[in-house]
């Protein structure tokens, strides 16, 4: 009886601290004195390989060392097309042009006549690098841990527990090592191969530091120390000079990057001591930059986060943008130092359930949109807008779409007999199918409509692409009205006539003309994507084969040139045209000269304009050249366009500043976040709801009450 009662007390006190609960929020993954923190939340789902400069090249890796580095270029947030503006130079550096005997050539030069392009990087002073072991100093003015012991490492299992930190102030000499180590072969630079045809000395560079065999880490630093690069010169505290080979205005894109972002010898010298690798404390797990924020938390299995710099100079949010800007108000902070927040964290999500769910609860202050959650958040209009829906557009949620710089593309193999080539036979064959394979219909089954179907090469917002009607493939589509449309089926049937496949049969056999598919599918979610790529090819009553294998056996076969049809894709290192056109000149063919050229594609007239483009200015004359580019592209065919892919993120109304720049990756010091707005949010969209409680509470008590009542009857009987 008693153990009963107590029962029923234990049983009413739970119910009672639940329901006096409800005032708060069960859900919350942070912790209650975070709760109006200036801190910004989101999430990645890949935990980034290299946070070492010269080594990153993701964009996994870029979302969180260009917050950290700091190259001397970036790019403007705001405008459109992309559009350099300094970063920590004082100014854009404009090339002086030298022939072959160093006479400087005027700026109109004729590209043939520039022998090499000089680019002098003033930065400006008074920058500092953030809190950091290896550049605190001693009472001597020594540098306290660059001679660590076995038992200086005692106790010591990650860089916060290092108890001394210092600064210095940025020099240009910064920059100088930095470049220095991209040709250092231990350093496995992506873009060496590249830098190596550019920057004057880069590769006898290269080749020096491969010559002089195993060194110690500290070895290596002290030789790219003394190190000399041709191209690259110091010229005093601030200024430094890069020198590249001719005539290649792309070189300032680079130099927005994080590849080319300063990098004090001491950090490196400080990871290189034994016995700190083995503690994972390297460069590339703890990065040390000028830039506005600092990685204050790296834990790639649970979450990753930025602190503010303490020591960062202050930047100005920008004071120009587009027109339509200061009547969305992303010109409100115009002039107002940055960065807003003081802190940023990311948390380790690999399902992207958990993922909307923690966004819709507003733990989360923007999302991307996974595609089983598509239908959750956007629906398309009347008019083929996207817009969102009813329910999130009531908790104040805001879609932003951009179209990112790259392309989506089916290739032929131009070097294949049936598919490839110059005849006419085969140009009729590639234009049919690039008629029959309907992009609208993919983007909107296998992209939830986030694309546009690509006119050519280049995507828009890249200087040389044209909209309207000037900018269609008019062997593809057809202008109506006000948009362009896919022309007929019959007009793809009768060029196979014309190329001698009536009805989609090869003479030479009578039998259905069979080309070959080369397909990355290793799962049983690439079965409906092959079998609508299947169905498009039998329109013209093609057998298309099917061949699916891993993505190593997929390159190997583009290499070798053993593929007839491919879809891949290009992602933009650079705003700029080149950057495209150049995956159509001939000597980048794949086969031949191991080039992202993967259709092999090579057309004389092309190339030479090529050539000719890649020098020049955006302007009118460019623009002209480029124009003529793709009228020969268009016509030769040795892609199906494809589609430019569209970015659709979402942001709760407390985050502001929040506009996609597909270009920068630098962007969070621009974000805002209005805490108390978020809070007060969370707390009505995620307070608990208790009254199923307080009943389940009172059927308890309806039901333990009358057996207690029995109970205590029944003894009492007994007892008389």
């Amino acid at each position: 009886m008693q153990r009963m009662i107590r029962w029923v007390l234990l049983s009413g006190l739970l119910v009672w601290l639940m329901a006096g609960c409800g005032e708060g929020v069960w859900n919350n993954p942070y912790p209650p004195e975070d709760a109006t923190a200036n801190t910004f939340y989101s999430s990645f789902a890949a935990r980034p390989k290299h946070l070492d400069p010269a080594r990153a090249y993701s964009s996994d890796e870029y979302g969180f060392i260009a917050q950290i580095y700091e190259p001397p270029l970036q790019y403007h947030f705001l405008f459109q097309p992309y559009r350099l503006v300094p970063l920590t130079a004082g100014v854009l550096p404009t090339p002086i042009y030298r022939d072959a005997d160093g006479q400087q050539l005027p700026p109109d030069a004729q590209p043939e006549t520039i022998d090499r392009s000089e680019y002098l990087i003033r930065i400006m002073p008074g920058i500092r690098y953030q809190p950091h072991p290896a550049l605190a100093l001693d009472d001597q003015g020594a540098y306290r841990y660059h001679a660590l012991t076995a038992a200086d490492l005692r106790g010591i299992n990650r860089l916060a527990d290092f108890t001394q930190t210092g600064t210095r102030e940025l020099i240009a000499d910064d920059y100088v090592y930095q470049i220095k180590r991209l040709a250092a072969p231990w350093a496995h630079s992506p873009i060496a191969g590249v830098m190596k045809k550019q920057i004057i000395g880069f590769a006898a560079l290269a080749e020096a530091l491969d010559a002089d065999g195993e060194m110690t880490p500290a070895e290596r630093v002290e030789r790219l120390r003394t190190a000399v690069l041709e191209g690259v010169t110091l010229i005093d505290r601030y200024t430094y000079r890069i020198s590249i080979q001719g005539k290649y205005p792309q070189f300032l894109y680079w130099l927005a990057m994080p590849f080319f972002a300063p990098l004090p010898w001491e950090a490196e010298y400080f990871y290189a001591q034994p016995g700190l690798r083995e503690r994972n404390i390297t460069l590339d797990w703890y990065p040390l930059g000028t830039g506005p924020f600092m990685l204050g938390e790296n834990n790639p299995n649970l979450r990753m986060v930025l602190d503010r710099n303490p020591n960062f100079r202050g930047e100005s949010y920008p004071d120009e943008g587009m027109p339509e800007d200061l009547v969305s108000g992303l010109l409100a902070d115009a002039g107002q130092p940055m960065p807003f927040l003081d802190r940023a964290v990311y948390s380790l999500e690999k399902e992207s359930i958990p993922r909307w769910n923690k966004f819709i609860q507003g733990y989360y202050d923007n999302s991307g949109i996974a595609s089983d959650a598509f239908d959750q958040a956007v629906r398309i209009d009347a008019r083929g807008e996207p817009v969102l829906t009813e329910d999130l557009s009531a908790r104040g949620v805001a879609l932003s779409t951009s179209i990112e710089p790259s392309v989506m593309y089916m290739g032929f193999n131009m070097l294949d007999p049936v598919v490839g080539g110059d005849s006419e036979r085969a140009r009729l064959l590639r234009r049919a199918i690039s008629i029959a394979v309907d992009f609208e219909e993919f983007i909107s089954i296998f992209a939830n409509g986030r694309g546009l179907p690509a006119q050519g090469p280049i995507p828009p917002g890249i200087f040389g692409n044209r909209e309207g009607e000037n900018g269609i493939n008019p062997y593809v589509y057809e202008w109506e009205g006000v948009q362009a449309v896919r022309r007929d089926l019959g007009e793809a049937r009768e060029l196979m006539e014309q190329a001698g496949y009536a009805g989609g049969r090869d003479p030479a056999t009578g039998r259905a003309l069979a080309i070959h598919y080369e397909a990355v599918a290793t799962g049983p979610d690439d079965r409906a994507r092959l079998a609508w790529i299947r169905k498009q090819f039998a329109k013209l009553g093609i057998d298309l084969i099917i061949r699916s294998t891993d993505y190593n056996r997929f390159q190997e076969k583009m290499r070798n040139g053993t593929g007839q049809v491919f879809m891949w894709g290009w992602n933009a290192d650079y705003p700029d045209p080149e950057n495209f056109l150049f995956l159509l000149y001939g000597p980048n063919g794949k086969v031949e000269h191991q080039g992202e050229n993967a259709a092999n594609y090579a057309n004389p007239e092309f190339d030479r304009l090529f050539n000719r483009m890649r020098f020049m200015d955006d302007g009118p004359e460019r623009q002209a050249v480029i124009d003529r580019m793709l009228e020969i592209a268009r016509a030769d065919a040795p892609w199906l366009w494809g589609f430019n892919p569209m970015s659709f993120t979402l942001h709760h109304q407390w985050l502001t500043n929040a506009r996609p720049n597909q270009m920068a990756n630098n962007t969070l010091k621009y974000r805002r976040i209005d805490t108390v707005q978020r809070q007060r949010m969370r707390l009505a969209w995620n307070t608990p709801v208790v009254w199923p409680l307080w009943i389940m509470g009172g059927l308890m008590l309806l039901v333990i009450l009358p057996a207690l009542w029995l109970m205590r009857r029944r003894e009492r009987s007994t007892a008389l």
